[in-house]
């Protein structure tokens, strides 16, 4: 099912020369007709790109008109020159589409310590510019244009009417390894039509990476390139709309729209592990019955960052020791005589005390689903968390050992 571009958005993906395979789009650009109010959460690495140190200088804010991407560098741990080549690749691409020199964010993806190739950048750029679309094509080809490692482009979007005015939300993202909260080598831009101010975009994005791209992981690895940006530029339909034409969203209409950027996010963040390099299964880990939801996301990411678990997984080996005595480290107090597991549906330990169940039943119930599902149950309060990983194989460790190589 095609996902629609928002209103007054145009996109654009490119092979500019980054990446050595001509088939490969390498650099992207998301452009809105009109000012855009922006939002972004970057990386909580202390080493951190030269994009998300400029993207942090102009977000929040009300006139955006310009995103672009390329991958297969990162602009990371590149000094004061790649600082200076972010700058430079966000001016052009401001130029390149007639917007003003400080209305462009950018985002980098890729190889660390290497220097950007501008003239390619500068190349890739101009060619993007010429094909900007907002048709099916264009949003998949500037999704494209942000892959490194992925071996499929990343899309969803929702659709919705709020006071008589169509909105719709439509999100791309990139990733596959080095995923590890808070965020991971992962990028994502969501673009949206609904009018937002600043304050309540961010708050709304920071509360949506919580509940998506901050709980998934495939080896803990934060990386430095980070982003997650959301473009809200005001250009929905609203003819038939009980709002004032230029009135931003507020209240319950704000509400919805919370929910259903939770959603593409949320579905945006599950399409990243589901990709992980040599992954075999996605595993989801719920937890309830914790005093609160810090609690329940702390224990759910100790067990998705558990090797041990993992590769239990990967063996489909109900190993209940290793899920129960990973929730015990996780530094989050609970009575373990309470405690209960589920695999699959299947309890495996109960009340803390193991249980009888068919280990080939269960197994085979991993070994023959790619999703698994992790529950764990605990009796401290009534909130609950989710997470979710991949199994760790051997194909994970070849692919990311040759990858630099």
């Amino acid at each position: 099912m095609s996902i629609p571009v928002p209103k007054d958005f145009l996109l654009a993906g490119v092979h500019c020369g980054i990446k050595s395979d001509p088939q490969r789009q390498d650099l992207a650009l998301a452009v809105s007709q009109r000012p855009a109010t922006a939002a972004g959460v970057y990386t909580q690495n202390l080493v951190c790109g030269a994009p998300v140190t400029l993207n942090r200088q102009r977000t929040p804010g009300d006139r955006m008109r310009v995103v672009v991407v390329n991958s297969g560098n990162a602009n990371a741990c590149t000094g004061e020159r790649g600082l200076r080549d972010a700058r430079r690749m966000a001016r052009m691409a401001a130029a390149a589409c007639g917007a003003e020199e400080d209305q462009a964010l950018v985002l980098s993806t890729g190889l660390i310590g290497k220097l950007l190739p501008m003239d390619k950048i500068e190349q890739g750029i101009e060619s993007a510019a010429a094909r900007l679309g907002r048709d099916e094509q264009s949003l998949i080809s500037a999704a494209r244009g942000m892959m490194t490692t992925d071996t499929v482009h990343k899309l969803a979007g929702r659709s919705l009417t709020l006071s008589g005015s169509k909105i719709q939300i439509t999100g791309m993202a990139k990733g596959a390894a080095m995923i590890g909260p808070n965020m991971a080598t992962m990028l994502a831009v969501i673009l949206t039509d609904a009018l937002l101010e600043p304050e309540a975009a961010q708050a709304a994005l920071k509360a949506a990476v919580d509940d998506s791209f901050n709980c998934i992981s495939v080896e803990g690895h934060t990386s430095t390139s980070d982003a997650v940006l959301l473009l809200a530029n005001g250009a929905a339909d609203r003819r038939q709309s009980r709002l004032p034409q230029c009135e931003p969203l507020s209240g319950e209409d704000l509400a919805v729209f919370c929910k259903a950027l939770d959603e593409v996010c949320v579905e945006l963040a599950r399409a990243i592990p589901a990709d992980g390099e040599g992954a075999s299964h996605l595993i989801t880990i719920k937890v309830t019955g914790c005093a609160d939801c810090e609690s329940a996301r702390q224990i759910a990411k100790t067990v998705a960052n558990s090797p041990l678990v993992k590769t239990a997984v990967a063996g489909a080996d109900p190993n209940w020791g290793r899920i129960v005595s990973a929730a015990g480290y996780a530094g989050v107090p609970f009575d373990p005589a309470k405690l209960s597991l589920r695999v699959n549906g299947t309890l495996l330990y109960g009340a803390g005390s193991p249980v009888e169940f068919d280990a080939q039943t269960v197994s085979n119930s991993i070994r023959n689903n790619r999703d698994t599902l992790i529950q764990l149950e605990l009796s401290e309060g009534t909130t609950g968390g989710r997470f979710w990983t991949t199994d760790l194989t051997a194909e994970y460790v070849r692919l990311n050992a040759d990858y630099h190589t």
